[in-house]
Order: C-alpha cells, then structure tokens, then sequence
C-alpha cells in the first residue's frame, strides 16, 4: 500500500502537479494522516520494540517550538509513555482512517476541480465526459458488484474466508 501511495507522490512530483496547490497540501496531509494511522497500529502490540518506537517518535514533536511539550504530554497522557498512551494510540489508530477516507474524498474533490496532468502534457479538456451521472453509475454497479460477490461467498461457501 505505501509502495503504490510513494509511486503516486513519484509520479505528482514527475508531472508538476504540486503546481496546483490545493490538490497537492491536502494530498500531502493524507500521506501523512495514512502514516500517522500505521505508525499508532505500530504501537498497538505494546512489544519493547513498539514502547520505544512509541517513545522515541512521539519526543521528536518536543523539538516544536513553544507547544512541543505540552503535546507530547497531551499525546502521552502523561509524563512518560504508559498505558493512558496505548489507550489513545487505539483510539487515534481507530479514528484516524475515517478522517483519512473524508481527506480522500476532499483529495478527489480537489482534482475534479483543477483536472489531473497526463503524461504527453496535451490538455484533456476536449475529450472530458461528465463525472456525474456516468462514473457514479460505474461505481455503484462496481460496488454492488463487490458487495454480492462477498455475500455469495458469506452465505454459501463460509469455509472458503477461512
């Protein structure tokens, strides 16, 4: 997954689209939102490994000037990485996927707005079909597609899920 979301910013980063600047921040705050979402399931095992990764990655936010130690107090729970930690890190490796599926829909927003680039540079306005009603229409039959195809193995072949 992080492989395909490098190769996406690669290829932004490749065609100019930071030039558009609205699309490329909130972009930018989804590949963060996303990392930030597996580094707290990181943490979740509560292993040595994940206590220090806990610890260590947390006390670089107290290089922020001014805020970077009541946050990392407030991220904390307390003085020093403990249990209140690991109950925020569940609920903030909960939450954020949700906010991260409205900045994906916010992100698509954006490029249907100011168009995506190509890569022969020609602009692709000539050839544009409208978004609505004909690729809502494709997604719904996709989706529900999707969804019957899981029901049927659900109901009818259980043991194949594992």
């Amino acid at each position: 997954f992080f492989i395909c979301l490098y190769l996406h910013v690669g290829r932004g980063l490749y065609y100019g689209s930071y030039l558009y600047k609205e699309t490329w921040n909130v972009g930018v705050i989804l590949l963060f939102a996303v990392m930030a979402t597996a580094f707290m399931g990181y943490v979740l095992p509560w292993g040595q490994m994940s206590f220090w990764g806990a610890t260590v990655i947390t006390n670089l936010l107290s290089a922020i000037p001014y805020i970077g130690t009541s946050l990392v107090e407030w991220i904390w729970g307390g003085f020093s990485v403990d249990k209140a930690t690991l109950t925020r890190f569940f609920a903030f490796h909960f939450l954020l996927p949700f906010i991260t599926s409205a900045m994906v829909m916010v992100h698509l927003l954006f490029l249907h707005e100011t168009g995506s680039n190509n890569p022969t540079g020609i602009p692709s306005n000539a050839d544009m079909i409208p978004f609505h009603p004909y690729y809502t229409i494709k997604d719904i039959l996709g989706l529900f597609m999707m969804i019957t195809a899981l029901l049927a193995l659900v109901l009818f072949a259980p043991d194949m899920l594992g």
